[in-house]
């Protein structure tokens, strides 16, 4: 039993570390390259974990091959934009200047339902409002707006609006995050006003305490334990 938590923390740090390693954008949507590598080190991974009679570099060194391709793979995409279109392929324009290109829909196996579905879920019901739709090498639908559809902005009003930064959690769970608040240029008494301010008396009856330096602030209290 021993052996087996021991081989199964081992496995499992070394997949953390190579997953973290290859970076955040394999992290999210996986390129077709990324995807056969994520695919096969989540099965090489597996059989030492089934059979404790496998080596257990049997599984890791596979995983750090799969890892140093993916690298090198990634590294030489960046410096040759060819292989890249070869490996990951290009957007295709699924309508372009309001028109469907069906030939690109029979091309992407995308049918016009699931061009519907997926300009629903991003709030378009109406294809003639839709200017370029573009799916992405990632299998991501990306849609431009005819420009009078478009949501207005302060600049398009022309108005000026304030820069209030990042806004950062100040208390988190009931704890203090030293750092952020001193990165807001805040200190403990202006924190302790702010937790007076919505009625609260110390920072760990605050479930959460969020705000940014032109002094917007959100917080909600602990709730009470059942």
């Amino acid at each position: 039993m021993t052996i087996i938590i021991i081989r199964t923390l081992t496995v499992y740090c070394a997949l953390v570390v190579f997953m973290r390693l290859m970076g955040k954008r394999q992290l999210s949507e996986l390129e077709l390259p990324e995807l056969a590598v994520a695919v096969l080190i989540a099965d090489l991974g597996a059989h030492p974990l089934q059979d404790i009679g496998i080596p257990l570099m049997n599984g890791l060194l596979p995983i750090a091959v799969l890892f140093c391709c993916e690298v090198l793979i990634s590294g030489a995409a960046l410096k040759f934009p060819r292989l890249r279109s070869a490996l990951f392929g290009r957007p295709s324009f699924l309508i372009r200047e309001g028109r469907i290109v069906q030939s690109e829909m029979r091309r992407c196996r995308f049918t016009p339902d699931e061009l519907a579905e997926q300009l629903r879920s991003k709030n378009i019901g109406d294809l003639s409002q839709v200017q370029y739709a573009i799916l992405e090498t990632d299998g991501e639908l990306n849609a431009v707006l005819y420009p009078q559809y478009r949501p207005a902005t302060a600049g398009d009003l022309g108005l000026v609006t304030g820069d209030g930064g990042y806004p950062m959690i100040v208390v988190n769970d009931g704890r203090v995050l030293s750092g952020n608040l001193r990165a807001l240029g805040r200190d403990e008494r202006w924190l302790r006003r702010e937790l007076k301010r919505f009625g609260i008396s110390a920072a760990r009856e605050a479930y959460l305490l969020v705000a940014d330096r032109n002094g917007a602030t959100y917080c909600a209290p602990m709730e009470a334990k059942r």
